[in-house]
């Protein structure tokens, strides 16, 4: 059986290749990761194959309609029909910029806030690569009975931060996508959630604005008196994939200690 996972270099993806392929799973990422980071890359690759697993990872932009279809062609020779068990949307590339920014200080310039190509490429790679990828390993036959399709939010789908305007608008669809594939897929065994992990230090939280006071702040909010780690979410998702999980469709699910019950 075999997971995929959309953005599995590092963050989510990345714990989550690590906890699947313990349990049993072979792993396909796609990730895109420029020279400065590929030895981290290589040597989670060559941690999975460690414990066994086949391990393909493919550097290239998925949200490329000719770079998905590319990768589909490739899996189709290693992926028997229906042995795709589990499709894991972690993709966090998007514009951080207000929609209207302050006004500059007297001197300075004025900047701008997000332009249409901007929150046109956030939508798309952050929302809408799901609903293409999810056409292509459904209409394949490589996802069938039995599979999981999950899709990391998070809670900037429903709480306004600063400069997260475009990433929020990205996230709120992608859950909206999620429940309309909850209730399309279904009746061909395939269940859809999207997860709303907690504040996390990783990568792509750290690029946000104001990131440290957002991490401090989760910190102190959450019940448990710590953030959220890729572990956490990790062997969630291992467990939610699992054949008794099958009931579980629609949702928003929250893996985050209850932190988003205490904002």
């Amino acid at each position: 059986m075999w997971a995929l996972i959309l953005g599995g270099s590092s963050g989510f993806g990345a714990a989550s290749a690590r906890a699947f392929a313990n349990a049993g799973y072979n792993i396909a990422a796609v990730h895109l990761d420029r020279r400065g980071t590929m030895p981290q890359v290589e040597a989670l690759q060559a941690e999975l194959a460690g414990m066994g697993r086949d391990a393909i990872f493919y550097n290239v932009n998925a949200a490329d309609d000719d770079h998905r279809a590319a990768i589909l062609t490739d899996l189709r020779a290693r992926v028997g029909p229906g042995e795709l068990k589990v499709l894991l949307h972690s993709l966090a590339f998007g514009s951080l910029l207000p929609f209207v920014p302050a006004d500059a200080a007297p001197g300075e310039k004025q900047p701008r806030g997000a332009s249409r190509k901007q929150l046109e490429m956030t939508l798309d790679v952050m929302a809408n690569s799901l609903v293409y990828w999810t056409q292509d390993v459904v209409g394949a036959g490589l996802l069938g009975r039995g599979g999981r399709i999950f899709a990391m939010t998070s809670a900037g789908s429903h709480v306004a931060w600063s400069g997260y305007g475009p990433v929020a608008a990205a996230k709120a669809a992608l859950e909206a996508y999620c429940r309309q594939f909850a209730m399309e897929l279904a009746p061909r065994g395939i269940s859809t959630n999207a997860i709303l992990a907690g504040v996390t230090r990783t990568p792509a939280v750290e690029k946000i604005p104001g990131a440290l006071k957002l991490l401090e702040g989760a910190a102190l909010r959450n019940p448990f008196g710590r953030l959220t780690e890729p572990d956490d979410v990790a062997k969630a998702l291992v467990l939610l994939a699992s054949q008794d999980a099958t009931w579980i469709n629609g949702n928003v699910l929250r893996i985050d200690g209850g932190e988003d019950i205490c904002g």
